[in-house]
């Protein structure tokens, strides 16, 4: 029965299967961890604890099965049982009773990991929350500090700096950022009049990217693997794109606009705003992609 569960793709149809397991057999302990497990990717965060913290007891040495507790834990802000799921794991968790916030570095997560994919970077305050520091795409439902919660089993890596990061796929968002991203398409003459608005919106602590030029899209294996390079990325790029879409994270658009107007406003680039054709309308779209928790 287990070998018939194991085998099945459908992780639904397995439940009933390892459920049957279970009745014959109750304190096996693979059994409660493949319970827990199928719990997990369905976010019932309850069911999942109670088999994955069972499946933790009974074996002492099945690190996966702690590393699931710790998920269920944490999904259910249980931070006595997400602490000691990770005692349980071997990871050193400084002293104290409420939830974790430690620096535990960056790392790419996946977001929406059974539809597009997308990965960003964030800063991971423990073993399994992560709060996103790239601008997602407004479609990927996530937004500049989110707080995420994350799988434990890396799937695929990035580069950054020569070093390699594993990707981790998130499970659910944790807490909504206050942020809303806004997209603002622009019309820019050349690389120093795309630098010379980013600075503007850097100068004003305005969380922003060049989504127009930043982002790189990536086959399947490359997005669950290392990425390798295309024949296409070989290929000369084009002359400069005269419009460029941004995105920007923010919870004061009124001073997000202030800066692209201004910026559309000097059209010859030397810090004066300047009358006739040309001066001021290179500020194309300016709106809200998605709006942050607590916005109508």
């Amino acid at each position: 029965m287990l070998d018939e569960a194991a085998a099945l793709d459908d992780l639904e149809a397995a439940l009933p299967l390892y459920e049957r397991a279970l009745a014959l057999d109750p304190d096996h302990a693979t059994t409660h961890y493949n319970i827990g497990l199928v719990h997990k990717y369905r976010g019932a965060w309850a069911e999942s604890l109670r088999h994955s913290r069972r499946a933790s007891e009974l074996d002492a040495d099945n690190e996966a099965a702690h590393w699931n507790m710790g998920i269920a834990a944490t999904a259910l802000r249980d931070w006595p049982a997400a602490r000691d799921a990770w005692r349980r794991a071997g990871l050193q968790i400084a002293a104290g009773q409420g939830p974790i916030e430690e620096d535990f570095g960056i790392t790419p997560v996946r977001l929406n990991p059974d539809d597009q994919g997308e990965v960003v970077w964030g800063l991971r305050i423990d073993p399994v929350r992560v709060v996103v520091g790239n601008i997602p795409y407004p479609a990927s439902g996530f937004r500049a500090g989110d707080v995420v919660l994350h799988d434990g089993a890396p799937t695929g890596e990035r580069q950054h700096q020569g070093r390699s990061y594993p990707v981790f796929n998130v499970l659910a968002l944790f807490e909504p950022s206050a942020n809303s991203t806004y997209e603002a398409e622009v019309r820019t003459r050349d690389a120093a009049d795309l630098e010379a608005l980013t600075t503007a919106l850097a100068a004003a602590r305005i969380a922003h990217e060049v989504w127009t030029t930043n982002v790189r899209v990536l086959c399947q294996q490359c997005s669950e693997g290392t990425p390798h390079e295309h024949d296409a990325e070989r290929d000369p790029q084009p002359g400069w794109p005269d419009r460029h879409v941004l995105g920007l994270s923010t919870a004061s658009p009124e001073a997000a606009r202030r800066v692209l107007e201004h910026w559309s406003a000097d059209a010859d680039g030397r810090g004066a705003p300047r009358a006739g054709k040309g001066a001021g309308d290179r500020l194309l779209r300016f709106e809200c992609a998605l709006a942050g928790a607590g916005v109508p």
